[in-house]
């Protein structure tokens, strides 16, 4: 699978898991010092963002491309059974009134993300970035890693809506 069609999964399995939230219900938290619907849609737009800013001003590297790395990843990205508390920055603030609003932005985050890797292609292997927690990546690696931030993401919603009455 191509990285713009495994970027498109990422989308619709995003969609999958919100398409049946109700607006009573993005708002709503299981616990108190739980992330509700809303926030992790603004989560997920923020880091999204932020990831395209590492892009477009990431270091020149020498390019090389690791299969295994990029599917490792993307695999413990995704996987939830790991918890990570999310730095400071990428925080859910309130910046969304509602759930629509979010998610038309997470379209459109994610539509520059599939231009950049249009536009790009096999130049972001000559694209450095630094991440907190799994070090120097190239561009390639950073978008298998949001990729799997998404989907991580998607899933923590399904587990949040199951918990809702």
């Amino acid at each position: 699978m191509s990285l713009i069609e495994s970027l498109e999964a990422g989308r619709i399995d995003f969609r999958e898991a919100t398409q049946n939230v109700a607006a009573s219900q993005a708002t709503a938290k299981p616990h108190p010092a739980s992330w509700s619907i809303l926030d992790c849609v603004e989560h997920v737009v923020t880091v999204e963002d932020r990831f395209l800013g590492w892009i477009a001003n990431g270091k020149p590297i020498e390019p090389q491309r690791d299969s295994e790395k990029e599917l490792r990843l993307f695999t413990m990205m995704q996987n939830r059974a790991s918890k990570r508390e999310a730095p400071e920055p990428v925080r859910p603030s309130g910046r969304y009134k509602d759930l629509s609003s979010a998610l038309q932005e997470f379209e459109k985050v994610r539509d520059r993300t599939i231009e950049v890797v249009r536009e790009r292609g096999d130049s972001l292997y000559a694209i450095g970035a630094k991440h907190r927690f799994f070090g120097d990546v190239n561009a390639v690696e950073l978008l298998h890693l949001l990729d799997g931030h998404t989907r991580r993401h998607a899933d923590q919603i399904r587990e949040i809506f199951g918990s809702l009455p």
